[in-house]
């Protein structure tokens, strides 16, 4: 490996998009708390189109849940907010989803009154009982034999899945981040983008990020490929969110360039300081990243269960891992070189984050592939974060 940072992240991202199988483009950067130490961009927005640019625009899927995570402290900090008060004292809908015991022998859903309410803390941790179809079949089956929509419709249909679970019981990952952006909105009175435009975005310097694309963000959009079988690339250039959501997804709605993602991460290596402002308070970032599951609720592997959508995928297989407010902490040292206690995320089109508040850095990793886990994808971004340590030039920087 190049004995510098530059020569390493580049030679790393030029074997992916060359590479059999190889990514159409990829955008990668790593952030000091004070500023970015890398930018790359290598390959194409689309197969056979314009170049990647530093500035392209990528639907960032769930690395949008750190967002509105940010958006319900905020409203915490304020005491407008109970962890532990029932969800549906801010949206009562929430209030209607009831618990699914199966199917009968018609195929129709048994549903029973959930045990015990749904908290906003259940819905940050991801053990309120909701899911996704394509990591759960149940969900799936519902998809296909009683057309419940899916998240990607954007809409408060989607939202009124029934639960997996009594709230409490488990961990799995699903759709409660999108019902955190109904409880800011609820609270604040406006729609979630506002709020986050307002509280987030403002004091952090961030304008290349929407929830609806502007037709500058449009013009730079790098469009989502489909991973075929034998190892090729489909263009799914038509492929994107609704362009006027009914609903902005808490949990995956956000278009953003990936300069703009690296101000958030700052922010969170900064104590909740931004360039024009606090963001969170520190006592408040210091709980916000500390696993806050239970005993009996334990982070475990995605199975994909519509494979054009998601590969089997875990992030270090075999090392512990808890949740947060609302990141995946790594319990145990990575192998990539992330300490314990460092806390990421990804986004379905293969995107992948982090942040090592302990050495002072984090970057992000941004291609536009189905389905999540992709091996290409998956695995450069963690030979990227591994370079990242290995070269020491990032914990210097820091």
């Amino acid at each position: 490996m190049a004995n510098n940072l530059r020569g390493a992240c580049d030679g790393i991202l030029q074997r992916v998009v060359t590479g059999k199988p190889r990514v159409p483009g990829v955008v990668a950067m790593i952030t000091s708390r004070s500023a970015n130490i890398y930018e790359g961009a290598t390959g194409e927005r689309v197969l056979g189109g314009p170049a990647m640019t530093t500035d392209t625009v990528f639907a960032i899927f769930s690395t949008t849940k750190a967002i509105t995570g940010t958006a319900i402290l905020q409203c915490l900090e304020e005491g407008r907010l109970d962890l532990d008060a029932p969800a549906k004292t801010y949206v009562p809908d929430i209030g209607k989803l009831e618990v699914l015991e199966g199917f009968d022998a018609s195929g129709n859903p048994k549903l029973r009154a959930p045990k015990r309410d749904i908290t906003t803390r259940m819905l940050m941790l991801h053990t309120a009982g909701l899911g996704y179809d394509f990591f759960n079949a149940n969900y799936l089956r519902l998809a296909q034999e009683r057309g419940q929509p899916s998240v990607v419709t954007c809409s408060k249909a989607s939202l009124m899945t029934p639960l997996l679970f009594d709230p409490g019981e488990k961990w799995e990952y699903g759709s409660n981040i999108d019902w955190c952006g109904q409880i800011v909105e609820s609270i604040r009175g406006k729609r979630l983008g506002e709020v986050m435009k307002e509280r987030i975005f403002t004091p952090l310097g961030m304008e290349d990020i929407a929830f609806s694309l502007t037709p500058s963000m449009r013009s730079r959009l790098a469009a989502i490929h489909q991973r075929e079988a034998d190892g090729s690339l489909t263009p799914l250039p038509d492929m994107q969110l609704p362009p006027d959501p009914e609903v902005h997804m808490g949990g995956h709605g956000l278009y953003a360039s990936i300069g703009e993602y690296m101000k958030f991460i700052r922010m969170w290596l900064n104590d909740g300081v931004g360039p024009h402002g606090r963001v969170l308070n520190k006592e408040t970032i210091e709980v916000a990243v500390r696993n806050g599951l239970q005993a009996h609720q334990t982070v475990v592997m995605l199975p994909g269960i519509i494979p054009t959508l998601s590969n089997d995928a875990e992030f270090f297989p075999g090392l512990k891992k808890s949740w947060s407010y609302t990141f995946m902490v790594n319990d145990e040292d990575a192998p990539t070189g992330r300490p314990a206690g460092a806390i990421g995320w990804a986004g379905l089109a293969n995107t992948f984050y982090w942040i090592d508040r302990k050495n002072g850095f984090g970057g992000y990793w941004a291609t536009q592939i189905l389905p999540f886990g992709d091996p290409a994808s998956f695995g450069g971004s963690l030979d990227f974060e591994t370079a990242a340590y290995a070269t020491g030039e990032a914990r210097a920087a820091a």
